[in-house]
Order: C-alpha cells, then structure tokens, then sequence
C-alpha cells in the first residue's frame, strides 16, 4: 500500500469543501467527525483511515476512490476499475443478474486488453530486434 501524502490530501479536501460551499463545522457534522480532527486533516496533520475518508466524500457527494487516490491508498487506474464496478453496481434500472452479466464482461474485456498489450510489449522488446539489422528510409535512395 502506497504511503499517504496527507498534504495534498488535505488541500484536495479543502478546496472539495468550499466548492460544496460548506464550512469546516459543517462538513465535520456531515462526516460524523470532530471540527478539530477535520482540520487536522486539512492542514496536513492527521492520515485519515479509509473509513473516515469514505464518511467524508459521503458528505461531499464525491466518489471515496477519489479520496483514497489523493490520499495514496488506491492508484489511478484501480479507481477507474472501481467506478466503473460501482456505476454499474448502483445502476436502478437493471437486475442483479444483469449486473454481474456486465461485470463478467467488463473482466473479460479488461483481461483481454491486458492480454493484447502484453504482446504488443513483448513483440516491442529486445527479442523483436534479433533478426539483424532493418534498413530504414534514411539508407535508401530516393525514388522518382
């Protein structure tokens, strides 16, 4: 697990705030935390748990995996990962089993993406280069 960059957490969560036009007290009602635990948070002092920081985008009507992406605890790529499962998740409009028929899709999109550019890398290496040595457009003459 990454190491929390409780600054930029703080900040991030800060300008989240006023966006939201709220005040510190506000929030921290929201959140269900304490005034002065939320401005340590803020001004960098404290390293939220995950669970304070899902408290807190609940209150901000913001994604957690956002949070826990400023906070270092989830990388980028795993939060588009996780949004996507959870817009699909929430989705009112479909059944349980459609759901996880879409879940399976997802996975199976995703592994084969991964598949393919794992290739592509492999065919991109230095084994690639092996066959000796290809000519390129600056050894040949000109044609006309």
């Amino acid at each position: 697990m990454a190491s929390l960059n409780v600054g930029n957490l703080g900040e991030y969560l800060r300008d989240q705030r006023r966006q939201a036009q709220l005040s510190l007290r506000q929030l921290a009602d929201a959140a269900g935390v304490s005034n002065p635990y939320l401005s340590q948070i803020e001004r960098g002092l404290r390293k939220p748990s995950a669970d304070i920081l899902q408290q807190l985008a609940k209150a901000l009507r913001i994604s957690a995996e956002t949070l826990y992406v400023q906070a270092g605890i989830l990388d980028e790529r795993d939060r588009d990962e996780v949004e996507t499962r959870a817009v699909i998740l929430s989705d009112p409009s479909i059944n349980e089993r459609q759901k996880q028929v879409l879940l399976q899709i997802y996975d199976s999109f995703r592994k084969e993406n991964a598949q393919d550019e794992a290739a592509a890398d492999a065919a991109s290496g230095p084994a690639a280069d092996s066959g000796g040595a290809i000519a390129d457009d600056g050894d040949l003459p000109p044609t006309n």
